[in-house]
């Protein structure tokens, strides 16, 4: 008797996932990383380096420009010089990149924070660079998700690893982060939402959740910040404006729509609370920025991309992330000395 792979897949045989989540393991453990506090970022690939090494690697320009403004440019075409450079250093200062050979086709990057230099990083505190460089968090940052294929990749990194004599290791995973972009029903383009639970549309499945980044946390100049539930869609071209519309201003509360937030929500709650294969209170951190407002004439996709309106919410939602888990591992090594 044979399966089918979408069979396989919807029973839980993730074939590329596993492969996918193996390799970030191995890799932990062959670099002394694993027993490390983990932070999982799925976000894109630019925007988590930029901020860690973007200053140090771009001095002589960052004399000349605040940090918002260098991000900004990093976007035109002519900056790929500038790119190279950050990246460059990155990988000699603590950064791996595994290039996907599972077929996910999702990307990870592996940060080692004990090993980056924190030149003019803003949001990194004196105590934070002080601390002790083996309690020190090691980020996974994964290329983004969509679909079922973002329960699977979560739902593989969050199993316990397996070493060659079948014994099964915990990853110490402390927090969660997912960041992306989403269509919004409260505001316009380039504005930044927080949920607190994810509803995933023609399903009876609910996901609430404590979302340890507030609105507060992100309100910045120039940008407008809403919070309450999102709906995990099928597609965000496929959706009905009455449909929509219901959901906004309806109980349900919906700011906004996306692929992947009830996938990810799923994943994590099966691992914590069922499987208990990381810790039952872990810290998880959602955010989007908005990419359109499909209720609005002239604010869908299909009226062009964000271009430089989406760098400045981008990078106040990844710093913000990363300043918490600085605090946050401060706090664990302070509590841990008592």
């Amino acid at each position: 008797m044979t399966f089918s792979p979408v069979l396989r897949e919807r029973l839980g045989h993730h074939i590329h996932g596993d492969k996918w989540a193996l390799r970030i393991k191995q890799h932990l453990v062959d670099h002394n990383l694993f027993d490390r506090p983990l932070h999982i970022i799925s976000a894109n690939l630019h925007s988590v380096m930029n901020s860690l090494y973007g200053p140090k690697a771009l001095e002589a320009k960052l004399k000349n420009s605040d940090r918002m403004e260098l991000f900004a440019t990093l976007s035109n075409d002519a900056a790929k010089k500038d790119r190279d450079a950050i990246k460059k250093h990155a990988l000699a200062n603590g950064m791996s990149y595994l290039k996907d050979e599972s077929g996910t086709n999702i990307d990870v990057q592996i940060f080692d924070m004990s090993q980056c230099q924190y030149m003019d990083v803003d949001f990194c505190s004196v105590s934070f660079r002080e601390s002790e460089e083996n309690t020190k968090p090691v980020l996974i940052v994964m290329d983004y998700a969509f679909g079922e294929q973002a329960y699977e990749t979560m739902d593989e990194l969050l199993k316990p690893y397996k070493d060659e004599n079948g014994k099964l290791h915990l990853m110490n995973m402390k927090s969660i982060n997912i960041m992306g972009k989403a269509g919004i029903l409260e505001g316009d383009k380039g504005d930044i939402m927080v949920p607190d639970a994810h509803v995933f549309e023609g399903t009876a499945d609910n996901y609430p959740f404590k979302n340890k980044l507030t609105k507060k946390d992100l309100k910045t100049d120039g940008i407008n910040v809403v919070a309450g539930s999102m709906v995990t869609v099928l597609g965000t071209s496929l959706q009905n404006k009455d449909l929509l519309q219901f959901f906004y201003s309806s109980s349900w509360r919906v700011i906004g729509l996306e692929m992947e937030g009830a996938h990810y929500q799923k994943a994590i709650q099966a691992a914590s609370r069922v499987r208990r294969s990381i810790n039952k209170k872990i810290n998880v951190r959602y955010a989007y920025y908005a990419s359109d407002n499909p209720l609005k004439t002239g604010h869908t996709l299909a009226s062009g991309g964000l271009g430089l309106t989406g760098v400045k919410p981008v990078y106040v939602i990844t710093e913000k992330i990363l300043e918490q888990i600085m605090e946050n591992s401060v706090a664990s090594e302070i509590s841990t000395e008592l």
